[in-house]
């Protein structure tokens, strides 16, 4: 019996040659898909660390806003992600009617900037006009009446498109609280506002260094009523507006049927905390 020659058929050289090839197209398809899957998982949990790393800053500022010359550094550590300052993001405004009906409009430094991790969705993607605040169970006024009430904000969200770029974000938000107090006869409340400014950010290490530098305060008597309003400067330019941040209201008034309630004759005592805010400074 003869064989016979078919040639058609591979020679062992040229298949080994192809199957060689097919197996390492599959590993580096693979290798590909894991390595998508690990910084997705990188990115993921660098997110939810930094959520952390901002309620810690926050926390740091109602520190530092009250006492000038104190300073405080924070680190956090990202791969993927960066943090910024956005200045003048929110602008509070203060208005008082005495108990003889007349109005003021006090004249303090209620603008304020913001703190943002930004982690771009092309990394991590938690979901367009996705929003938390943190802890779940924070009130979503921009005024809060508690002496162990936080100074701060904080929030992740994600709302594309915006002109910074497209984020998923965890945010550090400046807002009010008032104490309240009565001495005799009288009451008094005192309202607490930190004021966020950009510093010197040099980039060289992931951190961030909070400096106190001052405090501004305003104190009326015979006071019936505040009226206390927020807006959004940068609103129009980079879309840091109302819907960016969800206040239950922009205005606040607080009067004799209030809570807290206002009766006649107050005191009332406006204090605005200065704290310059410096990112990789060492």
């Amino acid at each position: 019996m003869s064989l016979r020659k078919d040639e058609r058929a591979a020679s062992p050289a040229i298949s080994t040659v192809i199957i060689t090839a097919a197996v390492i197209v599959m590993i580096l398809v693979a290798m590909s898909y894991a390595n998508n899957i690990l910084n997705l998982k990188v990115a993921e949990n660098e997110f939810d660390t930094n959520k952390q790393f901002m309620q810690t800053a926050g926390k740091q500022i109602d520190d530092i806003a009250w006492t000038a010359s104190r300073t405080q550094t924070v680190s956090f550590s990202s791969k993927f992600g960066t943090v910024k300052f956005q200045e003048v993001a929110l602008n509070y405004t203060f208005q008082i009617r005495y108990t003889n009906s007349s109005w003021e409009n006090l004249t303090l430094p209620g603008s304020t900037g913001i703190l943002l991790f930004n982690m771009p969705v092309g990394y991590y993607d938690i979901g367009n006009n996705t929003f938390q605040r943190l802890p779940s169970s924070a009130n979503n006024s921009f005024l809060l009446s508690d002496s162990t009430a936080p100074i701060s904000q904080v929030f992740c969200e994600e709302k594309l498109s915006m002109s910074d770029g497209n984020y998923a974000r965890v945010v550090l938000v400046p807002t009010m609280r008032v104490i309240t107090s009565t001495i005799l006869t009288t009451s008094y409340f005192k309202f607490y506002l930190p004021s966020l400014e950009n510093g010197t950010s040099l980039y060289r290490s992931q951190s961030i260094t909070m400096t106190g530098t001052g405090i501004s305060k305003v104190t009326r008597s015979g006071v019936y009523q505040v009226n206390l309003s927020v807006s959004f400067p940068k609103a129009a330019s980079l879309g840091f507006d109302s819907s960016f941040f969800k206040f239950k209201s922009t205005t606040i008034t607080l009067n004799s049927t209030s809570t807290p309630k206002i009766p006649s004759n107050s005191v009332i005592e406006f204090y605005v905390g200065k704290v310059i805010v410096a990112i990789g400074q060492v």
